[in-house]
């Protein structure tokens, strides 16, 4: 290879499926960057680009396609996957050429793979907190209700393990719906919410089913004050797709909102503006996707290789000033050290920052050592 040839990576968001709406604010938050990259001379002088493939939303496609932009185009690194089924069925491919895959997604935990960087927050960057304020704020009896699949799965049983320290902790209910459930099958949950009446809705919904939980709710005549959904993945992008104002009043615990009063954060969201208009927004997804590509390519630049052998040691341990603050990957389990927030959604469909951590808080993907009220984990308060 010539050394004024591209550099080039894949991207694997989707366009159509289930998650698609989620999966191109990653495409956006990576193209943006491979963008910035370029507008500065590329690395090291050569330009960089995504070979990008649709996966349709589809496990079984993302593993596919994942072998061919290795076997076929010849591509060291992955960047993509939303849901942690999609995750999995990569991994192998990775683990078997050796290549590098980043997860730009938050996830359940509990996984670790040499030829994996996860991106997104670890359960004690984002359950923890979400568990500690709600409980505090509003009471200890949940009602769960997700998608089935992996991620809500385990990520209740992380949750129902923190609750069950508190004095009052109590499961009311347990709901899981297919990624393609019906506003109906919504309308059917909210009513068994409704006659049980937890302190507050645990939500692990994902994808485009996202909207129809909170217009359930709404439609309802429940009250957000009083018994309001948390989640830790309804970011502006869902509430983008919802009736304005439907979910104004919901918690959602995450590292990143477009409301972040950073340097960083307000350049990147002007670009991404100017990009692809203001009506459209950034959100955990964009950001991690935004992050880590910047982040891969100067490691690049330190190592000149993105074999995995000669880029890893300059990415592990590599921080950046990213829109939420300045993150770093840990050197030993592959995962971020990230800025914790508690938000409100709002009537303009963005989110007011109750809480925020001032450091960036390590990784634990194994929960070894967190419980409920954690000190380490503990958030300051801004406003509520």
């Amino acid at each position: 290879m010539a050394l004024s040839d591209p550099i080039r990576v894949g991207l694997l968001c989707s366009t159509s499926g289930s998650t698609a709406l989620l999966e191109q604010s990653q495409w956006r938050g990576a193209r943006l960057a491979v963008e910035e990259i370029n507008a500065r001379g590329g690395i090291g002088g050569r330009e960089l680009v995504a070979i990008h493939y649709d996966p349709a939303s589809d496990p079984a496609a993302f593993r596919e396609l994942a072998e061919r932009l290795i076997v076929k185009d010849g591509v060291n690194t992955v960047f993509g996957g939303y849901t942690s089924t999609s995750r999995k069925a990569m991994l192998p491919v990775v683990e078997k050429h050796n290549r590098l895959l980043i997860y730009a997604q938050m996830y359940e935990g509990f996984e670790y793979s040499d030829n994996i960087i996860y991106s997104g927050a670890s359960p004690n960057q984002n359950g923890v907190q979400l568990a500690d304020f709600m409980t505090e704020t509003f009471g200890a009896r949940v009602y769960f209700v997700g998608s089935s699949y992996v991620y809500p799965y385990e990520c209740n049983r992380t949750m129902q393990e923190l609750l069950l320290q508190h004095p009052e902790g109590a499961i009311l209910g347990e709901r899981y719906l297919s990624l393609d459930a019906t506003r109906e099958q919504f309308e059917q949950v909210v009513v068994d919410i409704r006659r049980k009446s937890p302190d507050w809705i645990f939500s692990t919904v994902i994808g485009a089913t996202v909207p129809y939980l909170y217009d359930a709710y709404a439609h309802a005549d429940l009250d957000p004050s009083r018994m309001p959904i948390g989640s830790l993945n309804t970011s502006e992008t869902e509430i983008h797709a919802m009736q304005r104002g439907i979910a104004a009043g919901h918690i959602t615990a995450a590292p990143y909102f477009q409301s972040i009063d950073t340097e960083e954060n307000h350049r990147a969201v002007a670009h991404h503006q100017s990009r692809y208009g203001s009506d459209t927004p950034t959100d955990m997804n964009w950001e991690a996707a935004y992050y880590q590509m910047h982040m891969f390519a100067e490691a690049y630049a330190r190592s000149g290789s993105d074999e995995i052998g000669a880029i890893m040691p300059h990415l592990l341990g590599s921080e950046y000033a990213a829109p939420q603050g300045r993150v770093r990957i840990d050197p030993v389990n592959h995962h971020m050290a990230l800025y914790p927030r508690i938000g409100r959604a709002n009537a303009d469909g963005q989110f007011t920052i109750l809480r925020e951590s001032k450091f960036a808080v390590g990784p634990d993907p194994y929960m070894t050592r967190q419980t409920l009220g954690d000190w380490v984990t503990k958030l300051s308060t801004r406003e509520y």
